[in-house]
C-alpha cells in the first residue's frame, strides 16, 4: 500500500480573483466604448469558428497534416489566428501523438508577434507530454508557472496539476503521479485533506498499472479519512473488480451504489451509463449471458438513464462474446430504430464488422450481405481502408462457409481488382486460401507475394549492384594468391584481360591452391539482360540455386559480352521480409 505523501497542513486557494480597476485613459473616447469598438470591428472582419469547428472534426479523423496545412492558409489570409484556434490546434497534435509539433507551435505562439497563450494552452501542453512520458520537460513547464519566469505569466492552479496527474496516472506511471502530489500537493487539499478526485485518479492509476486489488484497498484509506466516495468512485471500483474478475464484488459496489442514493435521497450517487457499460464488459468478457441480460433489462427499465452508443456498442459485443448473435441482431436493430430520431445512435463500422465476422462465421451469406451493403450509407463516422478490406473478406467468407463456391469466386475476383494483395494470416486470407484448395490450383489466380520492397515487373537493372562492386578477379591469378578472398565470400566473378566474365568460382570448388581460378571455375555463367524482370531473376535464383546471376548490357543488335552487374543470393535475402505474408495476385 503507497501512503499519500500530502502535508496535512495545507491551505485552500481561493478560486475568485478581484476584478482590476481601469486606469483614467486620456482619449475622448471612453476606454470601454474604444475597446468595443475595436473588438466588434476584428470580429466582423475575422470570423474563426468555422475553422476552429473544422480543427476539431479533422482531429477526430487523426487528420494532422491536413489541420496544419489549412491553419497556414487561414494565417496567410489573416495574418495570424487567435488562440482559441491554435489552443485547438494544440489538442489535435496531442490526440494525434505529435508533441514536437505541439511544442513548436507552443513557442510560436509565446514569441513576439504570436497570438498569445493562457492556461488552457499550458494545460494542453502538460497533457500532451505527460501522455508522451516527457515528463522532466512538463515538471521544467510547471517549475517556470510557479516562479513566474513562464512566457504569457500563467497562473499556477489546480487545473493544470490535475490535468498532468491525469496523464500520468492514464500512463500508469505511479512513482511520477506520487511525485507531483508532493510537490504540488498543497493545491489539490480542500479544507486540510486530501480531496475524493485525488483518490479516484490514484484508484484509476493502480489499475492502469495493472494492480486493481490495490485499488480496492484505497477506499479503506478513503473512509478512514472521513471520505464518502461519489459516483466516479464507485464506477472505478466496479471497474477494478471486474479487472481481477471478481464479478460478486462488483455487484456488491453496484447495490451500495443504489443504497447510498437512496438512503441520503442523493440521486448523484445512482449509477449511470458509465456504471452500467463497465458491467457490460465484464460479464461479456467472463460469458456470462444470464446476468448481462439482467443488467441491460435494468438499463431499459431506469426511466433516468440515457443509453447512448458506447452503451449500446458494448452490449452488442458482449452478446457476440456470449455466443448470442440473435440476442446481438435485435439490440441492433433497435439502436437502428433510435438513430432515426437520434443520429447520435448511428453505429459506428466497427459495430457492422462485428456482426459480420459472427455471422460470416455461421455461413448466413445473406445476413452478411445486407450489413455489407447498409455499411456506408448507414454507419456513422469515416470508413477506412482497412474496414472496406475486412468487410470485403468477410462477405467472401460468408460465401465460402455457405457453400456458395461460384459467389465466393466473383467476390475474390473483385477482391484482386481493388486491393491487390492479402495477408493471408487474416480470416479473409485463409478463406481465399480454402477456396483456392477448393476450385483446384489449376484455376489459381494466386501466388505467394514475398518481396515487398521490390516490384517483381520492374527491370533488374533497378536493384543490381555494379559488377565493379563484386570485384572480380582475373582467371590466370593462381588461388594461393587470393585464397583469403572465399573465407570471406562464397562466390567471386572470373574475368578474362580484356573485363569480360568468363565464369563464377564458388568457395567449393577451391581445392588446388596452386591451379588458376580459370580451371576451377564453373563456365559460362549464368546471365541474363538489363531488361529481364525482377520476379525472372528470383525465380532462377530459387529454381537453378544460383549464388549469383550476371547481368549483361543489351544492345539494339543482340547482347554485349560486358558485364554491367549482378544479383546475388545475398541480396535476395535482404529483399525477403518474413512477417510480410502475403497473397499476390498472378
Amino acid at each position: 500500500m503507497v501512503s499519500l505523501p500530502l502535508s496535512s497542513k495545507m491551505y485552500r486557494i481561493s478560486e475568485t480573483s478581484t476584478p482590476l480597476r481601469l486606469l483614467p485613459s486620456s482619449c475622448a473616447v471612453p476606454t470601454r466604448r474604444r475597446y468595443l469598438s475595436r473588438a466588434n470591428h476584428y470580429s466582423k472582419r475575422v470570423n474563426l469558428k468555422p475553422l476552429t469547428s473544422r480543427i476539431v472534426l479533422l482531429t477526430r479523423r487523426r487528420q494532422l497534416d491536413q489541420i496544419v496545412e489549412e491553419v497556414e492558409a487561414a494565417k496567410r489570409r489573416y495574418g495570424r489566428v487567435n488562440t482559441i484556434v491554435m489552443n485547438s490546434v494544440l489538442e489535435a497534435c496531442v490526440h494525434c501523438g505529435d508533441v514536437d509539433l505541439a511544442l513548436r507551435m507552443f513557442h510560436e505562439m509565446g514569441e513576439p508577434g504570436g497570438c498569445g497563450v493562457d492556461s488552457i494552452t499550458y494545460a494542453i501542453i502538460l497533457k500532451g507530454l505527460g501522455k508522451a512520458r516527457r515528463i522532466d520537460e512538463a515538471f521544467q513547464i510547471m517549475e517556470s508557472t510557479e516562479q513566474g519566469t513562464a512566457v504569457g505569466n500563467p497562473k499556477l492552479s489546480s487545473s493544470l496539476v490535475y490535468g498532468l496527474l491525469d496523464s500520468l496516472i492514464n500512463a500508469g506511471d505511479l512513482r511520477r503521479a506520487n511525485g507531483l502530489l508532493a510537490r504540488y500537493g498543497t493545491l489539490l487539499l480542500e479544507h486540510g485533506g486530501p480531496s475524493v478526485l485525488i483518490y479516484n485518479l490514484l484508484m484509476k492509476g493502480y489499475i492502469n498499472s495493472g494492480s486493481p486489488q490495490a485499488a480496492v484497498v484505497l477506499l479503506d484509506e478513503m473512509l478512514r479519512l472521513g471520505l464518502e466516495p461519489d459516483r466516479p468512485t464507485y464506477n472505478t471500483l466496479i471497474h477494478a473488480c471486474i479487472k481481477r474478475g471478481d464479478l460478486d464484488a462488483a455487484m456488491k459496489f453496484l447495490r451500495e451504489m443504489k443504497e447510498k442514493a437512496e438512503e441520503l435521497y442523493d440521486d448523484s450517487l445512482l449509477p449511470d451509463v458509465i456504471t452500467y457499460t463497465t458491467l457490460v464488459k465484464g460479464f461479456g468478457d467472463a460469458k456470462d449471458l444470464m446476468s448481462l441480460q439482467e443488467i441491460y433489462l435494468e438499463m431499459k427499465l431506469c426511466d433516468s438513464l440515457f443509453i447512448d452508443r458506447t452503451a449500446f456498442t458494448a452490449v452488442v459485443d458482449a452478446l457476440l462474446k456470449c455466443g448470442s448473435a440473435t440476442g446481438a441482431l435485435c439490440v441492433f436493430g433497435e439502436i437502428l430504430k433510435r438513430s432515426g430520431a437520434n443520429v447520435d445512435l448511428r453505429p459506428k463500422p466497427h459495430l457492422y464488422l462485428s456482426l459480420m465476422r459472427a455471422f460470416a462465421v455461421q455461413g448466413d451469406y445473406g445476413m452478411v450481405r445486407n450489413l455489407y451493403l447498409r455499411l456506408r450509407p448507414d454507419s456513422s463516422g469515416r470508413i477506412s481502408k482497412a474496414v472496406q478490406q475486412e468487410a470485403d473478406n468477410l462477405l467472401m467468407e460468408a460465401a465460402l462457409n455457405a457453400g456458395q463456391l461460384d459467389e465466393a469466386l466473383g467476390i475474390l475476383t473483385s477482391i484482386v481488382r481493388r486491393w491487390k494483395a492479402i495477408p493471408w494470416t487474416t480470416s479473409g486470407g485463409m478463406a481465399a486460401v480454402r477456396l483456392e484448395a477448393l476450385l483446384g490450383f489449376s484455376k489459381s489466380i494466386l501466388r505467394p507475394h514475398l518481396l515487398s520492397k521490390v516490384i517483381p515487373g520492374e527491370p533488374i537493372e533497378s536493384i543490381m549492384i555494379p559488377f565493379e562492386a563484386t570485384r572480380p578477379l582475373l582467371g590466370t591469378l593462381q588461388l594461393k594468391n587470393v585464397v583469403m578472398r572465399f573465407y570471406k565470400e562464397q562466390v567471386v566473378p572470373i574475368v578474362d584481360e580484356w573485363g569480360s566474365c568468363i565464369g563464377l568460382l564458388h568457395r567449393e570448388d577451391c581445392n588446388n591452391l596452386d591451379a588458376p581460378l580459370v580451371s576451377m571455375m564453373r563456365s559460362p555463367p549464368p546471365c541474363v539482360s538489363t531488361t529481364t524482370s525482377i520476379g525472372r531473376v528470383v525465380d532462377l535464383v530459387l529454381e537453378k540455386k544460383h549464388k549469383m546471376v550476371i547481368v549483361i548490357h543489351c544492345c539494339g543488335s543482340g547482347y554485349s559480352s560486358k558485364a554491367v552487374g549482378a544479383f546475388t543470393r545475398a541480396q535476395l535475402y535482404r529483399l525477403f521480409e518474413p512477417e510480410q505474408k502475403l497473397l499476390w495476385w498472378m
